[in-house]
């Protein structure tokens, strides 16, 4: 298994695609995935986009091929969705859609991706989660209870992995900087973040290139707050 391959979900946009700019930046090679990859186009030769909607089980068994191929070192869960409503408005498939694609889609890419890095006995599972699984968020209880999940998943998954060497960490960002966030971040927000600025993707790139690089060979089943200082334990 080559240490230099990233498996990144949701490499398409916004976080997503800054990690993948990032891990290309440090020498990897970058599998990226994203619902319609014929949609996508790269003119980096060690950039790879294929199609995968994690929510649907067909989706990754035809994608287990692929993984099998590349075998990556390093998988970045950063796929996901939010279908925010108010609590009593919210419906039952807005519930399970959002926890079918955050929580359950993270749990069958990993499985797919774990049984190559416990053969090789070497690897690091990064889970981008969010702050809003920590403090939670009006009309997101959702998105809060996936991301929530996910942490819980991160710890539990360290314990069964690390005797084979394998880091499983998560990356909780705040509010950062991205073309779906574009109209969310007011300066009401920016007065309750301490450092005064919301995030950029390279506060949460900078975070996964140190999580999967030997200096944090560790550190496992934690939750890296990258927030600015929003929410403190």
């Amino acid at each position: 298994m080559d240490k230099n391959r990233v498996l990144i979900t949701g490499g398409s946009r916004g976080i997503g695609k800054g990690l993948c700019d990032a891990f290309l930046s440090d020498g990897y090679e970058v599998l990226a995935t994203c619902r319609d990859a014929s949609q996508m186009t790269s003119k980096d030769k060690n950039l790879i986009y294929e199609s995968l909607d994690i929510s649907n089980p067909v989706s990754l068994e035809e994608f287990k091929s692929v993984v099998d191929d590349f075998k990556p070192s390093v998988l970045i869960n950063n796929a996901g969705i939010t279908k925010d409503n108010l609590f009593l408005r919210m419906s039952d498939e807005e519930w399970t859609d959002v926890l079918n694609t955050n929580l359950t889609g993270t749990f069958r890419v990993t499985k797919l991706v774990a049984k190559l890095m416990l053969k090789a006995k070497w690897g690091r599972i990064i889970n981008i989660s969010s702050i809003s699984g920590i403090m939670g968020n009006p009309g997101q209880t959702n998105y809060s209870a996936s991301k929530a999940g996910m942490d819980g998943f991160t710890r539990s998954l360290a314990k069964e992995l690390g005797a084979r060497n394998i880091t499983v960490n998560s990356i909780s960002p705040g509010f950062i900087e991205t073309d779906m966030t574009k109209g969310l971040i007011d300066e009401s927000l920016i007065e309750k973040i301490p450092l005064g600025r919301a995030g950029q993707v390279s506060d949460i790139a900078s975070i996964a290139l140190f999580l999967a690089s030997e200096k944090a060979n560790y550190i496992t089943g934690q939750t890296l707050v990258v927030d600015g200082g929003l929410f403190m334990k």
